[in-house]
């Protein structure tokens, strides 16, 4: 899988500044390969978020190993559940096994944010 252009990641970062915005909580994103388990790996860049890991949502992405996981933290938990966490993710991995990286991050951190919202 390739990197992000620029634009690219221009557009990840707003949508995850307007996620932010929009839900109250924190979104993270890491694209990359993990070191050591790709759980444990998301788990620990979770805890780095320190005194934000309550509210925090990450997304780590594999490119590698085309594989990805979210992790919530306590707060955030209460308003994503892990079926809405794993609908994400299922609908992120297919735009992504079709080639879309773009879209697939766009569409889940959106995804997240509104349904954090929903139940906020």
């Amino acid at each position: 899988m390739r990197t992000l252009t620029a634009a690219q990641a221009d557009d990840v970062r707003e949508a995850l500044r307007a996620a932010e915005r929009r839900s109250g909580l924190r979104f993270a994103l890491f694209l990359g390969s993990p070191v050591g388990g790709r759980r444990h790996f998301a788990e620990r860049l979770h805890a780095a978020l320190d005194e934000e890991a309550d509210d925090a949502v990450v997304i780590m992405v594999d490119l590698g190993g085309r594989a990805l996981e979210i992790v919530t933290g306590e707060q955030a938990r209460r308003r994503l559940s892990d079926a809405s966490c794993r609908l994400t993710a299922m609908s992120m991995a297919t735009a992504f096994s079709a080639g879309d990286l773009v879209g697939g991050l766009l569409y889940g951190i959106g995804a997240l944010a509104e349904q954090a919202t929903a139940r906020r």
